[in-house]
């Protein structure tokens, strides 16, 4: 059975937010932007976002790393906002295991919301129904689109390639592969939910920089030979033997 999903690279998102900016662009009636749709900068802004880029840091100063989250519905292989539900708006689809909501069914009751562990679930404060990502299925069984396009917005947009979409059950896919080869998780295992969309951890790398490499090429204290030496001296050839 096929289940599409997103696949994000945690290593190489650098949180430009074009990702949002496309699916607002694509999915919503507002403007195309980062910001609420309604009264962006009012004391209470209001509009749904159907995917977000949280940024943190994680470490203790002074060893600490910028971190950029993308996060939108999982579409998780069960997902826990179908069963409560009042009226079945909220439902999987069998053909390819996206989780959407039909609008002319919900009331807004917010059940989803509750139920949903990961804060996927929004509501239209215009329409009054709950929304989340859709994985663009307009666009990918579109057949007015050249096919290179038919893919989630989210995933066109992304210019460093951090997100990659396609069927998670199938091995030979690439998001099954980079999974396979890049050690990919589900987010919060332990709700049981089995989340479709997965991400690749970020890989460390150690960057060393001597104290020289601060000041730049160009500094005119530098050229003329006038910069106080470093502190502490690279190792020489005879260090390094006699270790």
């Amino acid at each position: 059975m096929t289940q599409l999903a997103l696949v994000i690279d945690l290593n190489v998102c650098v949180g430009c937010s074009a990702c949002v900016t496309s699916c607002k662009e694509w999915n919503t009636s507002g403007a195309a932007g980062p910001l609420c749709d309604t009264n962006p900068y009012d004391a209470e802004p209001t509009g749904t976002f159907f995917n977000r880029v949280q940024t943190f840091e994680v470490g203790e100063y002074p060893k600490t790393e910028t971190v950029h989250f993308p996060k939108s519905c999982l579409h998780c292989e069960d997902p826990p906002c179908v069963p409560v539900c009042p009226t079945g708006a909220s439902y999987k689809r069998k053909e390819d295991g996206i989780v959407l909501v039909d609008y002319d069914k919900c009331i807004g009751c917010k059940y989803c919301t509750w139920a949903c562990p990961y804060g996927a679930r929004e509501i239209d404060e215009q329409q009054k129904v709950m929304k989340k990502c859709t994985l663009c299925v307009d666009r990918i069984y579109s057949t007015t689109l050249p096919e290179r396009d038919r893919r989630p917005s989210c995933v066109l947009a992304c210019p460093t390639s951090a997100r990659l979409f396609g069927d998670v059950h199938d091995p030979d896919s690439v998001v099954s592969r980079a999974i396979r080869e890049s050690g990919g998780y589900a987010l919060m295992p332990e709700w049981g939910t089995q989340p479709a969309n997965h991400y690749l951890p970020r890989r460390k790398s150690t960057i060393t920089i001597r104290e020289d490499q601060l000041v730049r090429a160009d500094n005119p204290l530098k050229v003329d030979g006038k910069l106080p030496k470093p502190s502490r001296q690279e190792p020489t050839l005879d260090d390094v033997t006699s270790w």
